[in-house]
């Protein structure tokens, strides 16, 4: 049995609107491996990056706990939380939007070492940019230029990078792909395969193309409506799968 990095048991988020409290979450339990990628999948306002958001504590959680190696994130403060920020981290889904547009490449990457590394170097701080850099597809020379100097593609890998400088044992993929072209998706993909591999990294990928999820993912959960309705391993889930929800999800994909 591979052992749980995380696991979440009824994990609920509540949002207060005007018109009251909206439950985007609602009890939804499950695991993420360690060292496999998970897939969360659904359609768009099922959840599924709620839940992402709140192992990162960037929503406030209702209630429910997220333990990580036996510690239950969702009860710590901020304080205590700092600590194992450095451990999960989360490449957005739009590469235009999540990248500060008045910083160089080198600033973007280097922020994280800063917070997190306080006692590197300047020029440790270099060597490391530089090698990040490198383990993403981009080149010495694009550590001073700006980003919007970068295709979507390039700037998906800057994200990457910066994800990867501290070191993280999960991250969370909320649809990193979604935006790109499809050739460039190709290449997003193994990279982050090609890194999951070579780093041992486990991934929690959020998606809503379940074509992606199947070449990616080990695991599968299906989410609808804030609930999860059906998990299973990745071959078993798109072979047989169980819930109504879940097969009109895959009768709805394209066929060529």
């Amino acid at each position: 049995m591979i052992k749980p990095l995380i696991q979440i048991e009824n994990l609920c988020v509540r949002y207060r609107t005007r018109h009251g409290m909206f439950t985007a979450v609602d009890g939804v339990s499950f695991n993420v491996k360690k060292g496999l990628a998970t897939g969360l999948i659904g359609e768009s306002g099922s959840g599924k990056t709620t839940v992402g958001k709140a192992i990162l504590r960037l929503v406030p959680i209702a209630s429910g706990s997220i333990c990580y190696e036996g510690v239950d994130l969702a009860t710590l403060s901020p304080a205590e939380f700092f600590p194992w920020r450095k451990r999960v981290q989360m490449i957005f889904q739009d590469p235009f939007l999540s990248l500060n547009p008045r910083a160089t490449v080198a600033e973007i990457v280097e922020e994280p070492l800063l917070i997190h590394f306080p006692a590197l170097t300047r020029a440790e701080r270099n060597e490391r940019i530089a090698a990040l850099l490198k383990s993403v597809g981009l080149a010495p020379e694009h550590a001073v230029r700006y980003p919007a100097a970068f295709s979507g593609g390039q700037r998906q890998r800057i994200g990457i990078a910066r994800a990867l400088a501290v070191e993280p044992e999960l991250l969370i993929c909320d649809e990193p792909v979604s935006a790109l072209d499809v050739s460039v998706q190709a290449q997003i993909l193994n990279l982050l395969q090609e890194l999951q591999e070579r780093l041992g990294l486990s991934l929690l990928f959020i998606a809503h193309d379940l074509a992606v999820v199947e070449h990616v993912c080990d695991h599968v959960i299906v989410m609808q409506q804030g609930k999860l309705v059906e998990e299973a391993a990745a071959e078993v889930l798109y072979r047989h799968p169980q819930h109504a929800y879940t097969r009109q999800l895959l009768a709805a994909v394209p066929v060529f």
